[in-house]
């Protein structure tokens, strides 16, 4: 059953009221109970319509595997060992990932945000590259690639204690890459 059906029957409500209350036709209410992700405007209006957080209508209709958070928790500590080098950071994780067969959505999400970061840091290091304006500008972007690394320590430790202690990420990312 789709989790905005869910909900709409939990307010005891039919899709034309629903569709009254929010503002959003009928046919896009039923296009959302038979599987399409709501967006944008959507999922917001059906959140605030409902009273619930926009994530309660995207979550996966079902789990049809199980997630082994120890080896998520090896996944995103992969990352650690490596955090300093651009790409290998999320390559160590995809691969594990890959050759364990853990590709849910919190490994996409540990993957998302690596690959996020090898792309700031990158852009961030081809900057410093090209602007030859002299020593204090390249320490502030030594500086700042520094800050980078130790930004992207901290959010794979703190996602392990959160995989740990509440079986989810701390950090995730709104958009997705993979």
């Amino acid at each position: 059953m789709a989790r905005l059906q869910e909900h709409r029957e939990k307010l005891n409500l039919t899709q034309k009221e629903l569709s009254n209350i929010s503002g959003i036709s009928i046919r896009t209410i039923q296009r959302i109970e038979s599987g399409v992700p709501p967006k944008g405007y959507t999922l917001k209006t059906l959140a605030k319509t409902l009273a619930i957080n926009e994530n309660d209508l995207l979550e996966e209709k079902e789990v049809t595997e199980q997630i082994d958070y120890t080896l998520l928790n090896i996944i995103n500590l992969s990352s650690l060992l490596v955090s300093f080098i651009p790409i290998i950071n999320f390559l160590t994780p995809l691969t594990i990932a890959i050759l364990k067969k853990q590709y849910n959505l919190q490994t996409k999400q540990i993957i998302n945000i690596q690959v996020l970061w090898t792309i700031l840091f990158l852009v961030i290091l081809a900057l410093g590259t090209f602007i030859n304006a002299g020593n204090l500008i390249r320490d502030f972007f030594i500086t700042i690639l520094f800050l980078l690394i130790l930004a992207n320590l901290f959010i794979i430790l703190r996602n392990s204690i959160e995989i740990n202690k509440n079986k989810k990420l701390y950090f995730s990312l709104k958009i997705r890459i993979l």
